[in-house]
């Protein structure tokens, strides 16, 4: 065969070797059923929207959002792995271009002799080398493939991560506002009861009221602080949380600050009168099929299944042979001018092929290592679906439960508040007990403590529904 054949044959190799495709996976190719729509199924026609933040109508939260996404370091932490990923992705691709390397030198050499004196030689010597691995077969582009899907893992894990970020401001700034009005509840209830052990020390120096009575009454009271100092002190722990993820050094102080900021520029919101935002109206979930192409986690996973196949692949055409050109060259003068003079120089070129024929089982090794990564990845896959299923199934029939308990505890609240004004009006015209005043003040703060919780776990439980969905910030 000529050299012109030879060439031909060998660029036909080059540019057909890397046909082979990967398996052909889908995103719904799962070993588990996957139903039409979910069993707790929304009545509503509102989509998962762009920016769910915005759903919650809190000016406060968006700014704490866009705070955090710009300065939490545990992001930033996820954006530099994007950054590595990416930067790893390019090394591993760099194998499909010659490599060339430069070695310009110099010598000086000083050569003493005796009866005869020294003699000095100086010596300039440019030497290059390149290299380069012809792909035939794909194996370096399925390598890069594989490096190019796991930036683009990193990058969706990202997405993930500012969401998650998202969620847990929202879920923390919810907290927040709660514990200050429980601090609100825990004050008045402080004031009640204050006001109930004047109300009986009273009676009982005009006689009318037992020392049994004052004593209960005064233990009530100490409770009711007991519970303002739980609740001051849940409000500052949340606060300190709050700082962190907002990257901020845990001083209540700071983040106080910037809320009375975001009031000042906004004149709808009132810093000094915490509220909870009401929850959005319900939400359409979607289908269970389009979940596995909009969450990012169940992407990050897919794609990270398809880089273990094309890992897999070029694994295996490590059994193949591989064909490199390989070229040296230089010159070498002890004149400085000679050294740039083309005609000087000396260079060879060389066309090889290694077929590997013994290894020591290393190359059946790496390949059933990559088998098993593979496996590894497609149950990772199914695992990671499995778990997005439940958290939306779960958070969709949750809110369904916790807008009823919801419902149930606002009008135990009224029903304990006009119970207390009644226990009051009665035991001043002795017509109950001690007992049954302190019981109807007890429900009634334990109502509204409790009110106001489920409406945390309300809010909570929505964030948790656009998490589990995939909804974007």
């Amino acid at each position: 065969m000529n050299h012109t054949k030879w060439w031909v044959l060998l660029c036909l190799l080059i540019f057909g070797g890397g046909c082979n495709t990967l398996a052909d996976r889908q995103e719904n190719d799962l070993d588990v059923h996957v139903p039409s729509e979910w069993s707790s199924l929304p009545d509503s026609d509102q989509p998962v929207g762009h920016n769910w933040i915005d759903s919650f109508d809190d000016p406060v939260l968006s700014k704490l959002v866009g705070a955090a996404i710009a300065n939490n370091f545990d992001l930033k932490s996820t954006a530099a792995r994007v950054e590595a990923a990416i930067a790893q992705a390019r090394i591993d691709g760099s194998g499909l271009w010659p490599q060339l390397s430069f070695a310009p030198g110099y010598q000086h050499t000083q050569v003493r002799s005796a009866g005869f004196g020294s003699a000095q030689f100086s010596v300039f010597e440019g030497l290059f080398n390149v290299s380069w691995e012809l792909d035939v077969w794909g194996r370096v582009r399925d390598f890069r493939q594989a490096a190019a899907q796991e930036a683009e893992a990193a990058h969706t894990d990202f997405q993930a991560a500012r969401l998650s970020l998202a969620a847990r401001i929202a879920q923390n700034y919810f907290a927040l506002q709660e514990a200050k009005l429980q601090t609100q509840v825990a004050v008045q209830s402080v004031e009640d009861r204050g006001a109930i052990a004047q109300l009986v020390q009273g009676r009982f120096k005009r006689g009318l009221a037992r020392g049994l009575d004052v004593r209960l009454a005064l233990t009530d009271l100490a409770n009711a602080r007991s519970q303002l100092a739980q609740a001051r002190n849940q409000t500052q722990l949340v606060t300190r949380q709050l700082e962190i993820l907002l990257g901020r050094y845990p001083d209540t102080s700071s983040l106080n600050n910037a809320l009375a900021n975001t009031a000042s520029a906004d004149s709808t919101v009132t810093v000094n009168q915490p509220a909870l935002p009401a929850p959005p109206r319900v939400l359409a979930a979607g289908l269970p099929a389009e979940l596995l192409g909009r969450r990012p986690d169940l992407i990050a996973a897919f794609t990270r299944l398809h880089a273990a196949d094309a890992r897999l692949k070029s694994t295996k055409k490590l059994l193949l042979p591989r064909i490199a050109l390989t070229a040296a060259g230089g010159t070498r003068d002890s004149a400085l001018t000679d050294l740039i003079d083309p005609r000087a120089v000396v260079w060879n070129i060389f066309a090889g092929m290694a077929q590997p024929l013994f290894t020591g089982g290393r190359i059946r090794g790496s390949i059933h290592l990559n088998e098993a990564r593979v496996e590894e990845a497609l149950n990772r896959y199914q695992a990671v679906a499995l778990n997005a299923f439940r958290e939306v199934e779960q958070a969709l029939a949750a809110e369904e439960w916790l807008r009823e308990q919801e419902e149930v505890l606002r009008e135990a609240v009224q029903q304990t508040e006009a119970s207390q004004e009644l226990a009051l009006y009665s035991y001043r015209h002795g017509f109950i007990q001690i007992l049954t005043l302190l019981d109807s003040y007890r429900s009634t703060f334990n109502a509204q403590s409790a009110h106001l919780a489920v409406k945390r776990q309300l809010l909570n439980n929505r964030v948790n529904l656009y998490l589990a969905l995939g909804g974007g910030v």
